[in-house]
């Protein structure tokens, strides 16, 4: 057998395992929910780039602004970077880029900056881009354009921190979501501040948190620089990813398994929702710069 040949049947392998082991946390509550239309795809493209994050844990902006620029590039299948964006965003938009402030993993600021770049060279003006989390309610539900983008992390309640929890800021009454593994946070994606807007979901990995024992618990031990930047049309397609990568982390890490809190919400938001894809055998993943330690 090639080389190449055995990393193809590793990664199929724990794709599949990943997908029974979600799937099977649920039950039959979810079994029980009508999948309405034909089965969809979703493409992802994840970019890696050694010299993202130095060996002090400091990021690099050159290579993010690469990273990013490759990635949108092929992810829209268009080599001029510029018209990308300019087809993601007009001019006239108001454009909100919905970031993360949780403390010890923000969505860095070389990833905000190099977003920014890339809106104003594509002729959005400066003064019609907003940017803001906690405040996003009041700040971005003006907005006629979403750019969803924060890092990728473990979550005691839903499992992980990423694309589709990302937008809990827009609610009322953001504990309202909490309930049932957070089951239902795919419906903040149907709330008139949010529903039909978002142009690009963006789930930083370069360092990325793959284990917690509560909600807002922090521990250096369990972070690691995977030097990663995925992005993608659809919110569930990165969630279903961003878990996959952190349970292969765990493995890992560990020597055993050790389950994530279920991720309900993630198979909801595509049964339920009909938000996104959630099936890692229906996601198309693009691998694109360094290869070592990819693990999905």
């Amino acid at each position: 057998m090639k080389d190449d040949e055995a990393i193809l049947t590793r990664r199929d392998f724990l794709r599949a395992a990943a997908c029974a082991a979600l799937t099977a946390g649920l039950g039959g509550q979810l079994q029980a929910l009508e999948r309405q239309g034909p089965l969809k795809r979703a493409k992802v493209v994840l970019v890696r780039d050694e010299g993202a994050v130095d060996a002090s844990g400091r990021i690099n902006a050159k290579p993010v602004q690469r990273m990013l620029d490759l990635a949108v590039s092929e992810l829209l299948g268009e080599k001029d970077v510029l018209q990308c964006w300019r087809r993601l965003v007009r001019p006239s938009d108001l454009v909100g880029i919905k970031t993360n402030v949780w403390h010890p993993l923000p969505t860095p600021t070389e990833v905000e900056e190099a977003i920014i770049r890339r809106l104003t060279q594509a002729e959005v003006p400066r003064e019609r881009i907003r940017m803001d989390d906690r405040g996003a309610r009041q700040t971005l539900s003006s907005c006629t354009a979403l750019i969803n983008v924060r890092p990728l992390r473990s979550h005691y309640w839903s499992g992980i921190g990423g694309c589709i929890k990302n937008y809990i800021m827009f609610a009322p009454h953001p504990p309202a979501y909490h309930p049932d593994s957070c089951a239902d946070l795919a419906a903040l994606w149907s709330l008139p501040a949010v529903k039909g807007k978002t142009r690009l979901n963006i789930l930083v990995a370069l360092t990325s948190q793959f284990y917690g024992r509560g909600p807002h618990h922090w521990d250096p031990r369990y972070v690691w620089p995977y030097r990663g930047i995925f992005v993608s049309r659809d919110p569930v397609a990165l969630d279903a990813l961003g878990a996959h990568l952190l349970q292969i982390k765990r493995r890992l890490h560990f020597g055993e398994d050790k389950p994530i809190t279920p991720t309900k919400h993630i198979l909801v938001a595509e049964r339920r929702y009909h938000l996104g894809v959630s099936d890692l055998g229906r996601i198309h993943l693009v691998r694109l710069g360094w290869d070592k330690d990819m693990l999905i």
